[in-house]
């Protein structure tokens, strides 16, 4: 994971705002987010950058398949993935970048899961990154004080006896309530988001569990679109969660959309908070409108 070095923290908020001391942290449960000087494309290789620092055994040489998702793309051409394969001299490589709404980087691995499935790759690397500093209006409330940039990097490979399942879906009908239009800022409906975070994504957390036959106990843990905390605990409720099974960090990190559930991952991992065989599912939600669950055997 990587995270711009420019601190945002709530008491810059609350003074550009005139709000109480604890307004923010109420309502969203943030209390810092990060607003980034580099460009995006710099924001996700810094990234895969601690990805190979900090695991010693990874080969970024044998990857055939770069898929960044993100909903901050600064450039038309080259995609943030095509300057990915070049800072690391990547060969025989397919890149594609994404843009699916705050959920993408479950699209992404979903498709990246396919390639491995039909052996067109030993390995793939996922990135969700985004700036969201660039595309917001900072005197609009409703999201300065949620977002953030940031980036994830995710090494897959396949593994053989593990259970795997999605389920995923778009609403294109409703893409109207979270829009970002040419030369305008990032427009959100709250109340149709919160909705929605919690409605509908808890919906589909249930259906992927009927669908493999499991209890949500038996889930170590859900790793969620870091979106809000009131969104993520009501979701949670809905589906019969246990506190303890969320994992939440969007306290110190805020709301990065795509670069979320893998930062999150991260955290997980490298807090040795998993065993084998452990059970997780990563759920992701937002713009256009998309969302999907995935459950991932370890």
């Amino acid at each position: 994971m990587y995270l711009p070095g420019k601190e945002i923290d709530n008491k810059f908020l609350n003074d550009k705002f005139n709000l109480n001391e604890n307004w923010i942290y109420k309502r969203t449960g943030i209390k810092k987010r990060y607003w980034a000087e580099e460009k995006t494309s710099e924001i996700a290789i810094k990234a895969v950058e601690n990805l190979v620092k900090t695991n010693d055994n990874i080969n970024l040489s044998e990857v055939g398949l770069i898929i960044v998702a993100s909903t901050s793309f600064e450039e038309t051409m080259p995609g943030i993935s095509f300057e990915i394969q070049k800072e690391f001299n990547i060969n025989e490589c397919m890149c594609m970048d994404i843009s699916a709404g705050c959920s993408g980087y479950i699209n992404a691995l979903d498709i990246a899961k396919k390639y491995l499935d039909s052996d067109e790759t030993e390995s793939a690397l996922i990135v969700g990154v985004e700036k969201l500093s660039k595309y917001i209006d900072k005197d609009d409330i409703n999201t300065a004080i949620l977002l953030g940039d940031g980036a994830g990097a995710t090494l897959i490979k396949k593994s053989e006896n593990k259970e795997y399942a999605k389920n995923i879906e778009s609403i294109g009908q409703d893409g109207d309530i979270l829009t970002c239009r040419e030369s305008e800022k990032i427009h959100m409906d709250g109340k149709k988001i919160y909705k929605f975070g919690t409605m509908k994504v808890a919906e589909n957390i249930k259906e992927l569990l009927e669908n493999e036959k499991l209890d949500i106990s038996e889930i170590r843990y859900i790793i969620p679109h870091q979106s809000n905390t009131r969104i993520m605990n009501s979701m949670a409720e809905k589906i019969g969660a246990k506190k303890e099974q969320i994992y939440i960090n969007i306290e110190n990190i805020g709301n990065t959309f795509n670069a979320s559930i893998p930062i999150a991952l991260n955290e997980v991992i490298k807090n040795r908070l998993l065993k084998e065989n452990d059970k997780i599912i990563l759920v992701g939600y937002g713009g256009g409108l998309n969302l999907g669950s995935i459950l991932i055997e370890i």
